[in-house]
């Protein structure tokens, strides 16, 4: 999947809660659902968009579906933040040299 495909499944609210609750700890839907107005069906549905997009795992122990984050999911995002922490330091480096020459 591409950046701008995890970019555009990040985009919604819920599934950004949702990415975060499971940073901490493996839960299944109906934990997931705990404090969300959302029904399950809903649920379920951002739980398959974020598996679709390689973020979140399951893990099945009997009748249950245990989630958690997929850590190699994150790799796009990490590509494409790692091509801008080289690009902006030398433009804000840039950026205060022309202000200081300005104050001059």
């Amino acid at each position: 999947m591409s950046d701008t495909d995890i970019f555009k499944v990040l985009a919604d609210p819920t599934r950004r809660a949702v990415l975060e609750r499971l940073a901490s700890a493996e839960l299944t839907a109906t934990e997931l659902r705990e404090g969300f107005a959302i029904s399950q069906p809903a649920m379920s549905q951002h739980i398959a968009v974020l598996r679709g997009a390689g973020l979140i795992s399951e893990r099945r122990e009997g009748r249950f579906a245990h989630y958690r984050v997929a850590p190699e999911g994150m790799a796009p995002l990490h590509k494409w933040l790692a091509k801008y922490r080289a690009f902006w330091p030398s433009r804000i480096d840039n950026l205060k040299d022309l202000l200081k020459e300005m104050d001059q």
